[in-house]
């Protein structure tokens, strides 16, 4: 409902049982960390319960697929660890 009315993309992190983390694209967060907690998501699957521990929202996806990337390289790693983490 958020994404259909506003268009915008979210890109989040989950904390998993064995504190491991998920970083994650989605136009629709509400729908995604369901799809996640129902067991839906291989990652995740085996990990639960999850808890949301950060997002952002970008105007369109290309950032936000752009900011997702960047979290999942060594960098942008140790950025999420010192800054959202």
């Amino acid at each position: 409902m958020f994404r259909e009315k506003h268009n915008l993309w979210c890109v989040y992190i989950l904390k998993c049982i064995d504190a491991t983390y998920y970083t994650g694209c989605t136009g629709n967060l509400n729908n995604r960390i369901a799809v996640h907690k129902s067991g839906k998501v291989k990652y995740t699957s085996d990990r639960l319960p999850i808890a949301l521990v950060f997002y952002c929202v970008f105007p369109d996806k290309y950032k936000a697929y752009k900011f997702e990337k960047y979290l999942k390289s060594g960098s942008g790693k140790a950025f999420a660890n010192k800054r959202f983490l």
